[in-house]
């Protein structure tokens, strides 16, 4: 920070030319240009204002931060101001009286945001800010800021001594020198997955509790279907080391360039919080930051380190994790639709033209088509947050348009899949257009929408839409025409990749298939999204089960997650079986796969039929041959614990009745090792 900041850079007076944020950065701004740190004053303000758009730079404590990497600025620079009426810049407290302007190169890899985070730590230091809040002259202040000088001294003057130095002769009694109680280590963390429902908050939970057994102070922005309030800037600035558990790009992941990263997915976060803030410590000793080259959108949809392979799967489970809660809630008012009105309830004319309040059709009617209308966004909503995933905002216009034309020429699920990916990659490809500075602050409101929604509309009207809406009317004819054993391996099938990993992404892809079909529903598409559902109910019940009737194989721990496991499964969400999984994956996995594979088959052989894509037994009234499909989801059940404790009770030795953690911890190392958990995250 040495030459980053000097006296001419400090205005100890910013109120005589600066009353607002954007006055403020020209007063500092300014001086940069006199010292040929910035070029172009109006492009670098610019700069600086479209920064200060994504998200308010002031904290609490009266600082304001305003920041920005410019291709206008020659070289790393930070400017100071002080304001006595203070400046707002977005803090919850207040306005911001301490202003600091910094200034990166385009190229200079995050050099503002390690210039920030390390600025942001002194911010924190009460006797700092009070020191830059006291300084009589811009070279001490610029001193301070440096570190040239430490806060409560100024530079030495005439005499060489430092002001407020004791001249008195020393005494024998000198005070006693107390040291002060050492911080806390302290560490942020972001948890997310795809759908935004479990993994993420079940990671959270464990990570809160490790750190709390490890005595470390931790704070976890959960990033799911709930939205999430992100990390407050102070807590983020003074933290030593970050955890990053997600499935799915981390928003804003810039934010800790310059910190020791731990980034894994979401699994590991659950299943080996421990270790996670083990190696973040580590890390934090050894010094070793992450200092990333600036931020690109595929950067943000998946690492840097990542394969197109990966990338993609990240871009893909993007779209599914927002468009979920649109499935979920339009498919069960449809569903409830139905039940209460029977199956012509279709017909029924627009509850706008015609409703009576004290006809319960009439209110049938309603649900239906409110749920349908919810039901009509799932395909826009899909190819617009994939393409979101894949070039962050300006994705999103021509990702819904390119949705909107899937539906439009019925090219359905597989056709927004194809909108999203071709329009995030549209704007990917007009973002690496150099372009001039004058025309930058209306690239993200006009020439990118306007350019990508022309070019993806083009291409799904009259290039690739109809080859796509042909292939998505052969697959409803083949899912329609499904019958006897082909219904009954597709249900293996089906049930297999739903229990294999539990909620990751092989069980996504079988979700999505599933509620694919119900834009279009068919008896067969209907009949896959009821074999889905029962598979997905099967691991967690066949977990609670077993820590019912076998105890004994379980540890503490493990019995009491079996608890939450019933109501987990009979809610369809697979992933309360992941603890078990987690902790024995070689048993419980195959288990699991065997009794969901029985289950999809005998749903399929029984003809069942579920209009509902979530719900679990809470919606087996809406279910066609509700009787059957509990007989295949208990068999699948059965099957599951039979299996797991059959394996469980072949590993030697047997476990103690009376012990904590089921066996001793030799034998537990013994039967399941690292690599278990690690095959099974």
């Amino acid at each position: 920070m040495s030459e980053m900041i000097t006296a001419e850079l400090v205005d100890l007076e910013l109120d005589r030319s600066a009353g607002t944020k954007e006055a403020a950065a020209r007063a500092l701004a300014e001086r940069m240009v006199t010292l040929g740190r910035v070029t172009d004053l109006e492009g670098f303000l610019a700069d600086v204002a479209a920064r200060e758009a994504q998200m308010p730079t002031g904290l609490d404590g009266g600082i304001g931060i305003p920041h920005c990497r410019s291709a206008h600025v020659t070289e790393p620079t930070l400017a100071f101001g002080r304001s006595a009426d203070g400046i707002d810049f977005g803090a919850p407290d207040g306005p911001a009286d301490l202003i600091f302007l910094i200034a990166a190169p385009a190229g200079a890899d995050d050099a503002h945001l390690t210039i920030l985070s390390s600025l942001a730590r002194q911010l924190m230091d009460e006797e700092f800010t009070s020191a830059l809040r006291g300084a009589g002259d811009a070279e001490t202040a610029a001193a301070l800021i440096r570190g040239d000088a430490e806060p409560g001294t100024e530079p030495a003057g005439s005499n060489g001594r430092v002001a407020g130095e004791n001249t008195q002769a020393p005494t024998d009694q000198q005070p006693e020198n107390n040291p002060p109680p050492a911080e806390p280590f302290r560490i942020v963390a972001v948890t997310s997955c795809p759908t935004g429902i479990a993994h993420t908050y079940m990671a959270a939970e464990s990570l809160e509790k490790a750190a709390r057994e490890a005595e470390v102070e931790l704070t976890v922005e959960t990033q799911g279907s709930a939205g999430f309030t992100r990390l407050d800037p102070a807590v983020l600035a003074t933290a030593d080391a970050v955890i990053l558990a997600h499935d799915v790009p981390v928003r804003d992941k810039a934010r800790f360039a310059g910190k020791p990263t731990v980034d894994v997915g979401v699994k590991a976060g659950i299943s080996r919080p421990a270790e996670l803030i083990a190696e973040a410590r580590e890390k934090a000793a050894r010094g070793e930051i992450t200092t990333p080259s600036a931020p690109s959108p595929v950067d943000n949809a998946g690492d840097s380190g990542d394969g197109y392979g990966t990338k993609l799967r990240k871009w893909l489970m993007s779209g599914v994790s927002y468009m979920v809660p649109f499935v979920a809630a339009g498919g069960l008012l449809i569903a409830l639709g139905f039940a209460i009105g029977g199956w012509r309830i279709d017909k029924a004319p627009s509850v706008a033209e015609h409703f009576v309040w004290t006809d319960t059709t009439s209110w049938a009617a309603l649900l239906f088509q409110i749920g349908g209308l919810a039901f009509a966004f799932l395909v826009p909503v899909l190819a617009g947050y994939i393409a979101y995933g894949m070039a962050d905002r300006p994705g999103l216009v021509p990702g819904f348009v390119g949705g909107s034309v899937a539906v439009t020429i019925n090219a359905g699920f597989l056709g927004g899949l194809a909108a999203g990916l071709i329009a995030g990659a549209v704007v990917m490809g007009i973002q690496k257009v150099r372009i001039p500075a004058v025309l930058r602050g209306i690239m993200p409101v006009v020439v990118i929408p306007l350019i990508s929604s022309a070019v993806v509309g083009f291409l799904m009207f009259l290039v690739i839409g109809e080859p796509i809406a042909s292939l998505q009317s052969a697959l409803t004819d083949w899912l329609e025409g499904l019958s006897g054993a082909n219904a009954i391996i597709l249900g293996v099938i089906l049930g297999l990749m739903m229990c294999f990993d539990l909620g990751g992404p092989l069980n996504k892809v079988a979700y999505a298939f599933a509620i694919g079909g119900l834009t279009h529903p068919t008896e067969g598409s209907l009949k896959v999204m009821a074999a889905v559902m029962a598979a997905g109910m099967v691991p967690p019940l066949a977990m609670a089960l077993a820590t019912t009737v076998r105890g004994r194989l379980f540890t503490k721990t493990e019995r009491e997650n079996g608890k939450a496991a019933w109501f987990l499964g009979a809610s369809f969400i697979t992933e309360g079986a992941i603890p078990f999984a987690a902790a024995d994956p070689l048993r419980v996995i195959p288990a699991s796969m065997a009794g969901g594979a029985v289950t999809g088959a005998l749903s399929m052989a029984f003809g069942c039929t579920l209009r509902a894509p979530h719900g679990g037994i809470f919606v087996v009234p809406l279910i066609g041959q509700p009787l059957l499909y509990l007989v295949a989801v208990a068999a699948g059940v059965g099957v599951s614990t039979v299996t797991v404790v059959l394996l469980k009770g072949a590993r030697k030795p047997v476990p103690s009745e009376s012990g904590e953690s089921g066996e001793s911890a030799a034998a537990a190392a013994e039967a399941a090792p690292k690599e278990q958990v690690t095959a099974a995250a």
